[in-house]
């Protein structure tokens, strides 16, 4: 079959990869019907991450069964799943807890842009639907696979309350859906961070009442000013830059929570700051599988529509201009159908 390989920087081929199979009795082997790019994608396609060599891509997915280990008892071909970008027992300590990202026994899925995809821990990892679900309704279970499970997870980690005030940093796909997330657990108020007409638009679209275009300590200045002087009660880190995690919580109130989702990049944290920030801190790679079930039932019955977030739409085999379009900030969020 043929799949996206990254190569170097900005150098990202559509070429023959190997067919996947059965390797362990607990893998499943999924067609695709849709696969994406992702934000964090773009760390090593920019090159900021290094790829010491050619890299298999992708880690969004949904799809139909084609074939189960013999150890796997949930699914069969045929049935329609989807899972998170790290594979998960779902049973170990850590999958109890909620947390199936630091799961004891987990493997990260990352050859998902290609008509297959091989699933390991096929149990614990892949949710079904319902039943297969109609071509229009894809574009929002995919997105469930990593972006909404991650704004989502922000949104939570943040403490998001009815009635309380919500300030989202980043308006990428996360960003955006961190907003929705927001608002479908009762925010009152959501001020969304971005400068570009077209994320603003749509995150007015998913509940935000506010936007702000500075950054830095005019964009902290700026949610004071909204916020009578006190901060937001929950803000979603969603950039994973300095800039962003000291925006975050310098417009978060005292006793207030952030909940940070964006891959850390830089990052560092002047722990007397912090101290004194008075703040909650909590986030990480989000256990995307934990809230599989309950967003998989928003979006079979129509309460949310996060395939919204996907403004490009492109044969898999024009994976490379996805990642260009999304590179130059001409994309929120490239969609690709194998």
């Amino acid at each position: 079959m043929r799949g996206a390989v990254l190569y170097s920087p900005r150098d990202l081929r559509f070429e023959e990869r190997d067919t996947p199979t059965i390797i362990k009795p607990t893998d499943a082997i999924i067609r695709i019907s849709a696969t994406c790019v992702c934000g964090s994608d773009l760390w090593p396609y920019r090159g900021i991450n290094p790829v010491p060599e050619p890299t298999p891509m992708g880690h969004e997915y949904c799809g139909i069964v084609e074939e189960v280990g013999s150890a796997v008892a949930s699914i069969k071909p045929g049935q329609f799943v989807i899972g998170s970008f790290f594979a998960s027992d779902n049973s170990c300590s850590n999958c109890q807890a909620g947390y199936q990202t630091s799961c004891e026994h987990k493997e990260i899925i990352g050859t998902a842009q290609a008509p297959l995809l091989r699933v390991p821990l096929a149990d614990g990892t892949l949710v079904l639907t319902p039943e297969v679900p109609s071509n229009d309704m894809i574009p929002s279970l995919l997105a469930l696979s990593d972006v909404m499970g991650t704004g989502w997870f922000a949104a939570d980690a943040a403490n998001v309350k009815p009635g309380k005030t919500v300030a989202v940093v980043g308006d990428g796909a996360v960003g955006l859906l961190g907003v929705l997330s927001a608002k479908q657990m009762g925010a009152e108020r959501t001020i969304a961070m971005s400068r570009h007409e077209a994320r603003q638009k749509l995150a007015r679209e998913f509940g935000a009442t506010d936007v702000v275009t500075e950054r830095g300590d005019d964009g902290v200045a700026r949610i004071k000013e909204l916020t009578d002087g006190i901060g937001a009660d929950s803000v979603l880190e969603c950039v994973g830059t300095q800039e962003s995690m000291m925006q975050a919580i310098g417009a978060t109130r005292k006793g207030g929570y952030v909940g940070y989702v964006g891959v850390p990049h830089g990052v560092e944290l002047n722990g007397e700051e912090l101290f004194y920030a008075h703040i909650h801190l909590h986030g990480g790679p989000a256990p995307v599988r934990r809230f599989l079930p309950e967003l998989i039932e928003l979006v079979w019955n129509g309460k949310i529509n996060p395939g919204k977030v996907f403004d490009l739409t492109l044969p898999l085999d024009q994976v490379a201009e996805g990642y260009r379009a999304m590179d130059e900030r001409r994309a929120i969020k490239t969609l690709l159908r194998p």
